[in-house]
């Protein structure tokens, strides 16, 4: 259960006081909507002031809770902006443009529909970008587009190659020093796409090198007193791959994973992030399930370790269930299911 940090969710967009404002109202989404655009007409503000207010009262409806409406309508105020914005700015053409593609990209729709018009809007905007605006204005967009294809290539869509690529561009301005957060993202995404390429030709064991290498190195940079949530989840993915790659010293990754899951777990719990505490108390179970009790005596077996991880399971479970996620709670179910087997196999004379 690995996570992949939304680039948009964390840094891309500023959110300024307008966009609170605007994220918080009370008025329903349509009537702000409709506001906007009866404001876009204002002839007493110029076209450039008329297409910054609606790029950020879209910014503001994307700030959480992201509902598909609110996304729905950042997208048609981007494309208000867009239509009111002068040719002859540029800059901030291609700032509104990019911006559309986070709105696209977060949107909960079936298909790869949204995420083709994600990729197509930060391709276009980038050449603007990096003519007119600042590094960071550039890295947001390759950030970005970095992701969207990672989904497009999950897809069959495109090539994780491309994704890999635009990442490292992006690392070129988030360095570790300036912009600790969004290099431990990227690093995070970049591990995640070198884990999801195929492992059957001679650089895969490379590649999942390198992906715990990502993880590690962005756990440099971020803790957590300052950076709990990427803190928390760099971690469960890293405990995730400590157990996914091939390697000679799989009981030792194990070990390594159950560490990696238990400082995660000093950030999760059942109460502040259920959802996220479940996904990594389930890591830790599928995890246990292969530890022995001793690891200085694995021939011994793991007769301790098989009810904790059934009881983690079952914690799972109960926590997926609860908040609606059938796939998961029949997963946590079958698994419940093995370990029982499991131990009737070790209890046999």
């Amino acid at each position: 259960m690995n996570e992949s940090g939304h680039a948009a969710d964390d840094h891309a967009r500023r959110v300024t006081p307008a966009d609170a404002v605007a994220a918080n109202s009370s008025a329903g989404v349509q009537e702000l909507v409709r506001a906007g655009l009866a404001a876009a007409g204002d002839a007493g503000a110029s076209a450039a002031e008329r297409a910054q207010m609606l790029m950020e009262l879209a910014a503001g409806l994307q700030q959480r809770p992201k509902t598909p409406e609110h996304l729905e309508a950042a997208v048609e105020l981007y494309q208000a902006a867009l239509a009111v914005c002068p040719e002859d700015e540029a800059l901030l053409k291609a700032r509104i443009t990019a911006s559309k593609g986070t709105a696209l990209q977060a949107l909960p729709q079936p298909g790869t529909a949204s995420l083709a018009l994600a990729r197509q809007a930060y391709e276009a905007a980038l050449p603007d970008l990096k003519r007119l605006g600042t590094p960071e204005d550039v890295a947001d967009a390759e950030m970005n587009l970095g992701l969207a294809l990672q989904e497009l290539a999950g897809q069959g869509r495109a090539r994780m190659a491309d994704a890999i690529a635009a990442y490292q561009r992006a690392l070129r301005t988030f360095d570790a020093k300036k912009f600790p957060v969004e290099f431990a993202i990227l690093q995070n995404n970049l591990a995640a796409a070198f884990l999801s390429m195929p492992l059957t030709d001679e650089r895969s064991k490379m590649r999942e090198a390198l992906a715990v290498q990502c993880f590690e190195d962005a756990l440099k940079v971020v803790n957590l007193i300052d950076h709990p949530r990427e803190y928390a989840m760099l971690q469960n993915n890293l405990g995730n791959a400590l157990q996914q790659v091939s390697t000679s010293h799989g009981l030792e990754n194990r070990v390594r994973a159950i560490a990696a899951y238990d400082e995660a777990l000093k950030v999760r719990g059942p109460r502040n992030a259920p959802l996220e505490y479940a996904n990594t108390i389930a890591n830790k179970a599928n995890c246990l399930c292969t530890l022995p009790d001793d690891v200085e005596r694995p021939e011994l077996g793991n007769e301790r370790n098989l009810p904790e991880a059934c009881s983690l399971f079952e914690q799972a479970r109960e926590i997926f269930s609860a908040h609606g996620d059938t796939g998961k709670a029949a997963l946590m179910a079958e698994a419940i299911a093995d370990v029982g087997q499991e131990q009737a196999r070790a209890a046999a004379p």
